[in-house]
């Protein structure tokens, strides 16, 4: 039986993220901190380490299946054209890592979510809204108009995030 997967699209240059900004403040006020990959450095210590924190996110993503091995990983999501440690931001509690959102542009000109998650004892706050801010000026700052995303069904709280950030379902031009 094949899924039909949700696929989500946000104008970029239609969205304001003024009335959104509070939530990044709240995190922010409650302890959690942001960054990126690139500011913290892009080392293999680091990406081992984004490689845990993704796998252990995804675990929870409906018809997920089995994550990658750390080799393909690297081979699939690091070592791409697509990839840029300043696309992959990272939210912090006290030093350690709670949460990650991958963003990558792809050579159609789009912005591309490819995962947003957070550790479960971290999530209800706002964090991966947070984190999805920060995505969408990372996603503008590199001249992309529209951010693409694409949900399993059945990842509710994934789609209704997205949702409420403005995304719109994505139909292909021919309509298929």
């Amino acid at each position: 039986m094949s899924v039909a997967w949700v696929r989500l699209v946000l104008d970029l240059d239609e969205f304001d993220e003024g009335p959104r900004l509070s939530r990044l403040d709240r995190c922010r006020e409650a302890g959690t901190g942001f960054t990126t990959m690139a500011a913290l450095g892009d080392t293999p210590e680091h990406r081992r380490a984004l490689y845990e924190l993704n796998r252990t996110c995804s675990a929870d993503i409906p018809g997920r299946g089995a994550f990658y091995t750390y080799e393909e990983y690297l081979a699939q999501r690091i070592a791409t054209p697509t990839y840029d440690p300043e696309g992959i931001v990272l939210a912090l509690d006290r030093g350690d890592w709670i949460g990650m959102a991958a963003t990558s542009i792809r050579p159609e000109g789009y912005a591309f979510s490819e995962m947003t998650g957070v550790l479960a004892a971290h999530r209800g706050r706002g964090v991966s809204l947070a984190m999805k801010l920060l995505a969408i000026r990372f996603a503008r700052s590199r001249g992309a108009r529209v951010l693409r995303t694409v949900h399993h069904p059945g990842n509710t709280v994934a789609i209704a995030m997205n949702r409420r950030l403005g995304f719109i379902d994505d139909v292909p031009a021919d309509g298929a």
